[in-house]
């Protein structure tokens, strides 16, 4: 298995960055090395991860764009990018320009509760079930085609604490897969679809 070279973008307290960071000390993410973690918000609890493995750090601002972001993948072989936790909407150019090699993480089982508060959204709507989902980033928010997804049972007593406390769990189990495919070179973004060893895909593979 060829390395594979990635970004993390956080935005907060970065539990996915470091759910990332074990399963590459434990050897579920053989390969896998993280070039970089990148934020909008200095102050992101995350970074202390990056900090402890010695990561660089580089904050997106008026000096630091999506422009020298490019530049970095391109000259350091980034083969992905993961939105984990990153709450900017990435520009157009930027998405377009490295199309196929964006993923992003959202808690919900898109195309349903698309943006934000979606825990809140899930329980109001009266829905059995919620879930986080795993898809290729395109120009249009939460748009991108859905390859994985993990489900759970919405229940009377829950709230929008405890179904996020259950949204989390399943995120630490599907985003590590998900890159873990990426890695082995078992999905690819194939238009509006993904494909799957080769195999065209226009329903996301569920985890429960």
């Amino acid at each position: 298995m060829s390395e594979l070279n990635c970004l993390i973008f956080i935005s907060g307290n970065g539990s996915n960055l470091k759910n990332i960071i074990e399963k590459i000390d434990s050897g579920f993410l053989k390969n896998v090395f993280i070039r970089e973690v990148l934020t909008d918000n200095p102050s992101a609890g995350g970074l202390k991860y990056a900090k402890e493995k010695n990561i660089p750090i580089k904050i997106i601002n008026d000096k630091y764009n999506y422009d020298n972001i490019s530049s970095d993948i391109n000259r350091n072989d980034i083969g992905l990018v993961v939105l984990a936790g990153y709450m900017k909407i990435l520009p157009k150019d930027f998405v377009n320009n490295h199309e196929g090699k964006i993923i992003n993480l959202h808690p919900s089982l898109l195309p349903k509760h698309k943006g934000l508060n979606t825990h809140q959204r899930a329980i109001q709507s009266g829905d059995d079930v919620h879930g986080a989902s795993v898809h290729f980033v395109t120009d249009e928010l939460d748009d991108g085609p859905v390859f994985i997804q993990g489900l759970v049972e919405i229940k009377e007593s829950d709230t929008v604490k405890t179904l996020e406390e259950k949204i989390h769990k399943i995120e630490y189990q599907i985003l590590p897969i998900a890159i873990r495919w990426i890695g082995e070179k078992l999905v690819e973004k194939n238009g509006s679809n993904f494909s799957f060893r080769g195999i065209l895909e226009t329903e996301p593979i569920i985890y429960l």
